[in-house]
């Protein structure tokens, strides 16, 4: 494990938001929400009412009627993305996307020719807020771990380093909710047991963290909380998986509208795959019902594919077939997760090979959205539907 805080973890903040305000001058200073029915982001300025991501659009108002609601602009976010990445490679060869707005650093190894770790992630904010415009928070650490909480801690717009000699009086006040894993389900078992901070965990012994927790989970909380994270920044790391989701706040969907939501995600993630030139053998869809359970359930098909109509065929017959328990216990995510990828050159096609109508029409369509944009073209049953149905890219996953 490495003996400085050389890991970045670079944030930014309040992102989509972030970018509406930094495109809409009048929007500065003003609580913004991106999203209709559903909130997809929102600034500090409407945070600070208690508007959070994936609240429903009417209990937000309830919370900020001033707020500015404004409908997503996915274009716009994707090309801020790769500004602000750009600047990251500039900067180190070492980094490691987590999502569309974050991700991880090495800079240990440019002291002689940048400076410290700390110096670095000075001039990295800077050169974020300058040549994109955007704010964004850094944690420089150690490891990823901490210094993922860093960042988090520094919002917004901070800096923090936690160097080696103050790590455990860092972490250890914290709430157990700080731990990477640790969600609803988990800090609820947690507090039952009395244990609110990640000290507290800390002081247990491995084996009864994995009694209490689970095996897997238990050990994997208690070595984050005794400090133990050895994973390196991988910045050639191949995913295994995509994934994109859409909360649907808690009034009924009907089954059209499920169905284009479907859609639209199998829509764009099947786009991904083919700009990555990447195919997946398996479809996963995931739902979270009214009563906060959630379900996953999946499909493959016996030839790796990168065609929409086959991915879309496959997802939507595992919604159709989830249609009875949504019914009877409503919705509020809907997700769907490409697993199994491969490069596209190392699948030889099947015989007879179908160079039908199928290929040609994604090969077109992706040649129009390259050109004059995502929201150039689109499907018969996204005509005339509002802007906010549009379904964010949320961090891809392994």
């Amino acid at each position: 494990m490495r003996g400085e805080a050389s890991v970045l973890h670079a944030d930014l903040d309040a992102f989509y938001a972030s970018v509406e305000q930094r495109d809409a001058p009048a929007l500065r200073g003003r609580p913004v929400i991106v999203g209709g029915g559903v909130v997809l982001a929102a600034s500090y300025e409407a945070k600070a009412r208690g508007v959070r991501t994936a609240m429903g659009g009417r209990k937000a108002l309830e919370l900020c009627p001033e707020a500015v609601v404004v409908p997503p602009r996915m274009e716009a976010y994707s090309t801020a993305s790769r500004d602000v990445f750009a600047i990251f490679r500039d900067m180190t060869p070492l980094v490691e996307p987590l999502s569309i707005d974050e991700a991880f650093l090495e800079v240990g190894g440019l002291r002689r020719i940048a400076g410290t770790p700390e110096q670095v992630a000075v001039r990295l904010r800077e050169r974020v807020r300058a040549e994109v415009g955007l704010p964004i928070s850094v944690g420089v650490a150690r490891t990823k771990f901490l210094a993922k909480v860093a960042s988090a801690v520094s919002k917004p717009e901070g800096l923090l380093v936690v160097e080696p000699d103050r790590e455990e009086s860092f972490l250890l006040p914290l709430p157990v909710e700080r731990l990477w894993g640790v969600g609803a389900a988990t800090a609820e078992k947690l507090h039952a047991l009395g244990i609110r901070t990640v000290g507290q965990l800390a002081e247990l012994e491995a084996a009864t963290a994995e009694r209490l927790l689970g095996r897997a989970v238990g050990a994997h909380l208690h070595a984050l909380a005794r400090l133990r994270d050895p994973r390196p920044v991988e910045p050639a790391r191949r995913r295994r998986s995509i994934g994109s989701q859409r909360a649907l706040g808690t009034r009924p969907r009907s089954e059209a509208e499920l169905d284009l939501i479907l859609t639209q995600i199998v829509d764009r993630l099947a786009g991904r795959l083919r700009d990555g030139d990447r195919v997946c053998r398996t479809v996963v869809l995931r739902l979270r019902f009214g009563d906060f359970s959630q379900v996953t359930r999946s499909r493959s098909v016996r030839a790796p594919t990168d065609r929409t109509p086959i991915l879309l065929a496959l997802a939507r017959a595992l919604l159709v077939a989830s249609q009875s328990e949504i019914a009877e216990r409503g919705i509020t995510l809907i997700g769907i997760s490409l697993s199994q990828l491969d490069r596209a050159d190392r699948v030889q096609p099947e015989l007879p090979i179908d160079w039908g109508d199928g290929e040609r029409l994604d090969t077109v369509l992706d040649a129009v959205r390259d050109r004059f944009g995502s929201a150039s073209v689109a499907r018969a049953t996204q005509l005339g539907r509002d802007p906010g149905w549009s379904t964010p890219i949320l961090p891809e996953h392994e």
